[in-house]
């Protein structure tokens, strides 16, 4: 199966899983709030997981709690993002975000229910004995909190009232926290579920987060909001400093090439079996949305 192939079911997967688990919840305002915000996607960190344990000889079936798990994380930081204290945006995956369909108080407790069912996803028999279950809900808290994304986030409400715009480093820093932790947490979940070595997973993530957040800033410049789903244009008409206003656009697509290339060689112990990831990470920087 090729890699878009194989990222079309993916996704399909993980939404089937999520649409079952939600069934089970009560049909209120705040679940159909949850059920909306993790519909659509590309599913990349979902699949990352996925894939990775697949690469590692497990069954699929063992890693789709982690698959749906990240996925209910990273739609609660979307959420949150939207909403009118954050980035204040009023389009996601081409939808209207939840606070504006329903409202802010909605949109800030399905946010927190899609954190905390996460983790009673990885808690889930089928991904295996109790510590590899540990395992993972430390990795993915790790990643989520103080330490990753929520990091991450602040740097970056904190970098608008500045003063002056954020260096090179201060940038990938950042990055490295906001977008890149769960990508991290994404590839490095099918050694946790293996009980495996982590080191080249974690390389090959790091880079692979940098970039998409590279193709993120050049599709904000080039992209049109109807196929990236969400409104463009916004860090240049704030002033923010991106990757490719530090490096050009030119410097960016040629930054983003490179750490693809660095991913791909973090993968090299795993030799064919790591095709479909390697593939994953050109996707990541030809992507339109």
């Amino acid at each position: 199966m090729s890699f878009t192939a194989q990222l079309t079911a993916d996704a399909a997967r993980i939404e089937a899983h999520l649409n079952s688990v939600l069934a089970g919840k009560p049909d209120q305002p705040v679940v159909q709030a949850m059920r909306y915000a993790v519909q659509g996607g590309k599913r990349l960190r979902g699949f990352l997981v996925l894939e990775s344990a697949r690469m590692l000889g497990l069954p699929e079936a063992r890693a789709l709690p982690a698959a749906a798990a990240v996925e209910c994380l990273h739609a609660y930081s979307l959420v949150h993002d939207d909403m009118p204290c954050m980035d204040n945006d009023d389009l996601r995956r081409g939808l209207p975000t939840v606070h504006v369909k329903w409202d802010e108080a909605t949109a800030v407790l399905a946010g927190d229910a899609l954190q905390t069912l996460a983790f009673e996803l990885l808690c889930d028999p089928v991904a295996g004995p109790a510590e590899v279950r540990i395992g993972l809900v430390q990795a993915l808290a790790q990643a989520s909190g103080a330490e990753g994304m929520v990091l991450g986030q602040a740097l970056d409400i904190a970098a608008e009232t500045a003063g002056r715009p954020l260096t090179l480093d201060e940038i990938t820093a950042l990055q490295a926290g906001k977008t890149g932790a769960l990508i991290r947490f994404s590839a490095e979940a099918g050694a946790i579920l293996a009980q495996a070595d982590r080191a080249p997973l974690r390389t090959y993530a790091t880079a692979l987060g940098l970039a998409f957040q590279i193709a993120d800033d050049i599709l904000d410049v080039t992209g049109d909001a109807a196929t990236a789903g969400k409104r463009v244009g916004k860090d240049q008409a704030a002033g923010k400093a991106t990757f490719v206003s530090l490096l050009g656009l030119d410097g960016a697509r040629a930054k983003a090439a490179d750490l693809v290339s660095q991913a791909a060689a973090a993968l090299s112990p795993y030799g064919a079996a790591a095709a479909k990831l390697i593939a994953a990470a050109e996707f990541t920087i030809h992507r339109r949305n």
